[in-house]
């Protein structure tokens, strides 16, 4: 019980040192005054890997989350030889002096070693990328995925602030987690960072006995319980003093280290030759600190076991480091509460991201950390930085880092998978690497390393060292092998075996990889096995010398791309709007190569519902924050979304199919009504109706007795078309199909005519004809005249689409076809598409026939519409017809996009839009029932609903002109609405019972004079 309460209290301390951590660290980006590292030092083993490392630093740079004052170095091992950590130090420290800013003098200087130059044999996945940069399973608090590096940094943020100047020095495989606060720095010579640790863990780690005084007296490295409890490392506790690899050293000892490689304070070339070398191969921790424990003798520490080999060498630098450095101690700061994670094998590896990560659930880690993975299965399974499609299967204890599984891809249990693209792959249990090779004469090549969960690749032949299903020894007698098939050397270890064959794709590189699991089981095929025998093969430590670590980082941007990006869209697909969703990118929202992917999945992936949703997004995102992307600015994708409205319906429509006709009247004249609309305006146009369908409920009337609307077509002997648009005086002649094709112009007055030639099947949309021809064949030219009378433009009653019904109508007539209204509803759609127009299809309805219509269409890219008439008694036509009065703003509608405006808000996702939309179908429904009831007050007062509804959707359908007119004759009327879209033109009222219109004219006029504001005559076409 007490047990438990310890572990919770530490696990709510490290936890608030965590955030505290991050807080620090967020205050060493955004303030230069913050204490800070003056420098950050990286070792690695060669230059490629060093390359991988500075690759990763510059990606966090350019992304702003590293701190601002701080200067980075990386080092890789001098040509690529091990010259072991304290060889790396003393490198570190030369560099360090030459620095400008420090010039041999590391005073007033804080300095962060991390010492990550190992070959990670025992996790050979980490071997190119280092295990410095291996993922930790965690997302930071800006929505990063987390490694060690990233880790380091923030934990260590608030170390610069505990001491003046020196050096901190850290083993790059290590995690700690503690609060900076506890650390003393007031010490002479070193200081060893500790924690207290159970004696079971500290058995397998290095322990440092206390001398009772707070300073090392001895080291104790891998030694037995009984031997640490006899030397009394052990407390009362159980625990001991776990040396963590963290050693802070001041600038005496800095300057003592530096000492080793000069000649009067400059660097001897052939003293540091001495000490940094693959020969000697001086150990930081063996080499350096051993000299500063108190119990430390010269005779012992000659016996101490070197990183590399004992020789003569070795033996020499030991005694000018002990004549250097034996007069300093090493102070000991133990730690706690602390934690300390040890990044091991793969086999642990893989059980602390499954098995264990709910141990650490108080750090905000988890198994599935930046991934769009999401398990319906209750499976102990990891995924870091991985994008997984919907159709991939995973079964229970996989790992999937920085990889994108794609088709049907299946992964067995016990799966490791790393730095790879697998599509319709089944993978049993094994590890999966994925290295890309430095190109040879400019060709790409690629292995895939495999191996078992279990083995370690130090392990030996001879030893029987573990290799997937088998051992090396079994392996070598199933498939017919000799030791030289595999092995140069007499090291015959797996990190040296030859097993992995080099391609030109990933994809074959895979396929060899998967070869060897069933090589390990007898279940390979002998002919495979054979060409697999002739092929050019690597070992694990030939893949990591040649590996290009240079398309790591790119590599892992893309994944994070794609995975941000499938976050926003599944937000776009759930409904979210694209403010919210565009948050999935960061406060900065989208940068150029997020735009490129998402343009580019636009055009080829994404189906027409989330493509437009997102070109939309991007066109909002561009225009908020002011950015342009290879010279395309917003509104050029704004156009290219409603285009995509306008491509996908045409490509639904039947337009393009030429027919045959014969002109079967001389002259034809069609006249048809305008239209009020009423219920479920906005509900009819792309692509909410192709979405959800629409449901509106219109009426066709007569403006001051007439109809306004007229379309006349005459034969003519010549074998040519004739236009005219008598409303705007414009007259032409065309004598090319080519110049009817030509029809796209919004500015070109005949665009309606021509349209409507090509609509019905006369002209073909595109291609080569001959207009004569056609003519001919047809009987004649023809002359085509259109005329809007009477109504003011901008009037919302429907004028432009009706226009292009009456049109379709009258070709009709013309050529003795036998359209039904279904028919010319079609055609209807299909000329205002290749107008682009981009409106619904209500207009054209409401005025195409006569009566109240309540028409109604089901979700789908070709709308079909089913339009029902309502039958009311005539008691209710002549009161409606009564009470019903249209009054003129004297103002045109405002030429504001408002299409777009409306549209893009529901595209956008916008909530309110949305409801809006939805409630107006409902207002239709509920219209039609009161009036076919005939209840007008109830429909008078759905009117005023929906006047309400039409405010929210699109704030700009009143203006104070409009208002005021309402609250003029507020007195007179029942009911209030706008016709079409508002903003100007005609509004509707239902007037009290005992109201006439002249009363309303009256009051009008008296309050508006000459202002144009009046009541037009509007009557109903039964």
């Amino acid at each position: 019980m007490i047990i438990d309460q310890y572990k919770k209290m530490k696990n709510l301390f490290l936890r608030q040192s965590y955030i505290d951590a991050w807080e620090d660290y967020q205050r060493s980006i955004r303030k230069r005054s913050f204490a800070q590292w003056d420098y950050i030092v990286l070792t690695a083993s060669n230059d490629e890997q060093a390359n991988a490392f500075q690759s990763q630093i510059t990606y966090r740079q350019n992304k702003n989350v590293l701190p601002c004052k701080t200067k980075y170095l990386v080092l890789p091992d001098p040509d690529g030889k091990r010259v072991g950590s304290g060889g790396a130090t003393l490198q570190v420290l030369r560099k360090l002096a030459e620095q400008e800013d420090i010039a041999g003098d590391f005073h007033n200087k804080r300095i962060l070693v991390i010492h990550s130059g190992g070959d990670s044999k025992r996790v050979p996945q980490y071997s190119v990328c280092g295990k410095l940069f291996s993922p930790v399973p965690r997302e930071l608090p800006d929505g990063r995925a987390s490694t060690l590096f990233d880790e380091f940094l923030i934990g260590m943020a608030g170390v610069p602030s505990r001491f003046r100047e020196g050096m901190l020095v850290l083993s790059g495989d290590v995690l700690l987690l503690f609060n900076p606060l506890q650390i003393d720095a007031q010490f002479h010579g070193a200081a060893a960072i500790s924690m207290k640790s159970p004696v079971d863990v500290g058995k397998d780690h290095g322990v440092f006995l206390n001398n009772g005084k707070d300073y090392v007296k001895k080291f104790l490295h891998k030694q037995s319980i009984e031997t640490l409890e006899k030397l009394g490392a052990v407390n009362t506790h159980g625990n001991v003093d776990l040396d963590t690899g963290a050693v802070l050293f001041d600038v005496n000892l800095m300057n003592a280290l530096l000492s080793l490689v000069q000649t009067d304070g400059k660097i001897d070339a052939e003293k540091y030759a001495r000490f940094v070398n693959e020969k000697s191969r001086i150990s930081l921790y063996g080499d350096f600190l051993y000299p500063l424990a108190e119990d430390s003798t010269l005779e012992q520490y000659y016996k101490e076991q070197p990183e590399g080999t004992f020789c003569e060498e070795l033996t020499e630098c030991r005694t000018r480091i002990w004549e250097a450095l034996h007069s300093f101690r090493m102070k000991l700061i133990c730690l706690s509460p602390a934690e300390f994670i040890h990044f091991g094998t793969t086999r642990e590896l893989l059980a602390l991201l499954t098995d264990e990560i709910a141990d650490y659930e108080y750090l905000d880690w988890k198994p599935m950390v930046f991934t769009n993975y999401k398990s319906e299965k209750k499976i102990q399974t990891a995924v870091h930085n991985a994008l997984i499609e919907g159709t991939v299967q995973l079964a229970d204890k996989c790992y999937v880092e920085n990889s994108w599984l794609r088709g049907n891809t299946v992964l067995e249990k016990d799966c490791v998978i790393s730095q790879l693209e697998l599509k319709d792959v089944t993978v049993p249990s094994m590890v999966l690497h994925g290295v890309a090779l430095k190109r040879e004469n400019g060709e790409k090549r690629y292995i895939v390393r495999g191996y078992g969960i279990k083995d370690n690749p130090k392990k030996t032949l001879e030893e029987r060292g573990s290799f997937l299903d088998g051992d090396l020894q079994s392996f070598i007698n199933l498939n017919n092998l000799k030791t030289e098939d595999i092995w140069e050397s007499e090291d015959h270890s797996l990190w040296k075996a030859k097993l992995y064959p080099v391609t030109d794709s990933q994809e074959k590189a895979v396929s060899w990889a998967l070869l060897l699991h069933r090589m390990s089981s007898e279940k390979a095929d002998e002919v495979k096995v054979s060409e697999w025998k002739s092929l050019k093969r690597y070992s694990l430590e030939e893949s990591f010398q040649i590996a290009d670590a240079s398309v790591l980082v790119p590599w892992e941007e893309k994944l994070e791309n794609r995975i941000l990006i499938e976050r926003f869209l599944n937000r776009l697909r759930a409904g979210e709007h694209y403010v919210d969703s565009l948050k999935t990118f960061g406060i900065t929202e989208l940068d150029e190569k997020q735009f490129d992917m998402l343009m580019e999945m636009a055009e080829k992936e994404l189906p027409f519902e989330e493509k437009i949703r997102v070109l939309y997004s991007i066109s909002r995102s561009m225009k908020f924050m002011k950015k342009n992307f290879h010279g395309t600015s917003y509104d050029q994708i704004e156009q290219k979304c409603f285009a995509t409205i306008q491509q996908e319906i045409f490509k639904a429509s039947n337009v393009n199919q030429v027919k045959k006709y014969k002109i079967a009247e001389n002259q034809v004249k069609v006249s048809l009504p305008v239209r009020v609309n009423w219920g479920g305006g906005w509900t009819d146009t792309p692509p909410y109706c192709n979405e959800k369908g629409g449901v509106v409920l219109n009426a066709a009337i007569l403006l001051n007795g007439q109809e306004p609307i007229e379309v006349e077509l005459r034969k003519l002997p010549e074998k040519h078309v004739e236009f005219a648009s008598l409303d705007l005086d414009a007259h032409g002649v065309v004598t090319t199909a080519a110049e009817i094709q030509d029809c796209h112009n919004p500015y070109d007055s005949f665009a309606l005519h021509k349209a409507a030639l090509i609509a019905c099947g006369i002209i073909p949309m595109e291609g080569e004809a001959d207009l004569e021809k056609i003519l001919d064949e047809m009987g004649g030219g023809f002359y085509m005249s259109t005329c809007v009378k009477g109504v003011p433009k901008g009037s919302g009653l429907g004028t432009s689409s009706i226009l292009s019904g009456a049109c379709v109508r009258a070709f009709g007539k013309f050529l003795g076809t036998n359209w039904s209204d279904s028919d010319v509803y079609e055609l209807v759609l299909n000329l205002e598409q290749i107008m682009s127009t981009g409106g619904g299809w209500q207009d054209q309805v409401g005025g195409l026939t006569g009566g109240i219509k309540y028409i109604t269409s089901r979700s789908g890219m070709k709308q079909k519409l089913k339009v029902e008439y309502l039958d009311l008694d005539e008691a209710t036509k002549t009161e409606l017809q009564e009470r019903f009065a249209l009054i003129y703003t004297g103002q045109r509608r405002l030429a504001r996009n408002l299409l777009r405006d409306v549209v893009g808000n529901y595209i956008g996702g916008k909530k309110e839009s949305k409801e809006a939309l939805e409630e107006m179908k409902h207002l239709a429904v509920m219209m039609r029932y009161e009036l076919e009831q005939g209840d007008v007050d109830a429909f008078a007062r759905l009117l005023n609903e929906h006047w309400e509804v039409s405010k929210k959707l699109d704030a700009g359908s009143t203006n104070t002109c409009i208002d005021q007119i309402f609250t003029s004759c507020e007195d007179l009327i029942d009911g209030k609405f706008i016709s079409g879209a508002g903003g100007g033109g005609f509004l509707q009222v239902i007037l009290k019972k005992g109201v006439s219109k002249e009363m309303l004219r009256a009051q009008l006029l008296d309050v508006y004079q000459d202002s144009g504001v009046d009541v037009w005559d509007a009557e109903f076409v039964w």
